[in-house]
């Protein structure tokens, strides 16, 4: 989506992130960080998602509700060898904070790109790292990324960092329907049928591997919501530096009932927060009416089991 860009300050490296992240071109290109924009179908028709340049999110949503399927696929290989290249003929150290690996085969398609690129450009410095954090999860990181970038990390410690801290990033999600979950084949459509003659709607997040979780159901609407902020009031670590994010999928009034419930909670009034809009990579898995609460807290790594902490041992 962003095309490398020469530069003539000599410690700098760049920061890349995809459309999950769901963070603006706008803001991106004010922080110096490049995009690359996942593929989607809409009704048939292939697009690259752009966050909302080429379409509003009323536009995209409102199809979703009349009846059009939405899907997504990786980035392909092509690609990322296409980008990583320009970037090694450029010489500019590039880290690339990628989807999770637990929802997406794009990290594994700029793994393999990587490493065709550096053995062509052996002393060309290139990091992808898994940032194991679904939706604008990943705007959160790429921000405080960008200033641990200012604030001196070379390219290596801040892939280093990233790998880190990625499990210090909350994110508590809910949805208004399971429809668009079931029509992409990730629930069975009896489950979203019965959801919704009951008006269930479920609460989600993530593990430490990125894959999403239930973490309850809810008899309506508000319920939900009030969830959002109980795992929030659960697990947040103030700090005044740190922004959080609210996001929607076409779903504002709901994103100002979150964000007005988030500001009367201690700290947090003058607390910046970030809004944004879901965008169709992560919204035709969504579908219309998801809502999300992003912030930084606790380490969700001292969370795990004994027993899965012997075998995160094993595993290193």
């Amino acid at each position: 989506m962003t095309a490398p860009s020469s530069t003539g300050h000599a410690n700098r490296y760049r920061i890349v992130v995809d459309t999950c992240a769901d963070l603006t071109p706008e803001i991106a290109a004010t922080l110096d960080v490049d995009i690359l924009g996942f593929p989607y179908m809409l009704d048939g028709v292939e697009h690259t998602d752009d966050i909302w340049t080429s379409i509003t999110p009323a536009q995209f949503y409102d199809q979703i509700r009349s009846g059009v399927r939405a899907s997504t696929s990786a980035i392909s290989l092509g690609r990322y060898l296409e980008f990583f290249t320009q970037c090694a003929e450029e010489g500019t150290p590039t880290v690339y904070l990628c989807f999770t690996s637990a929802l997406s085969s794009s990290y594994d398609f700029a793994c393999q790109a990587a490493d065709q690129v550096r053995a062509e450009h052996p002393d060309f410095e290139l990091y992808v790292v898994d940032n194991a954090l679904p939706c604008a999860c990943g705007e959160l990181l790429a921000l405080e990324a960008v200033r641990q970038r200012s604030a001196g990390l070379t390219a290596a410690q801040l892939a280093e960092w990233a790998d880190q801290a990625k499990t210090c990033v909350h994110g508590y999600f809910t949805l208004d329907s399971l429809d668009s979950l079931a029509a992409g084949g990730r629930i069975p459509p009896a489950a979203a049928q019965l959801s919704s003659k009951l008006d269930i709607k479920p609460s989600l997040s993530f593990d430490l591997a990125g894959s999403l979780t239930l973490t309850g159901v809810n008899r309506g609407r508000k319920k939900a919501l009030k969830s959002l902020i109980k795992a929030f009031k659960e697990n947040y670590v103030h700090d005044p530096t740190l922004p959080i994010t609210i996001v929607s999928a076409d779903a504002e009034k709901d994103a100002d009932w979150v964000e007005a419930a988030v500001r009367k909670e201690d700290g947090c009034s003058d607390v910046t927060i970030i809004r944004g809009a879901v965008g169709p990579t992560i919204g035709a898995h969504v579908g219309p009416g998801m809502v999300a609460l992003i912030f930084w807290g606790r380490d969700r790594a001292e969370k795990v089991s004994l027993t899965d902490r012997i075998a995160r041992k094993v595993r290193s």
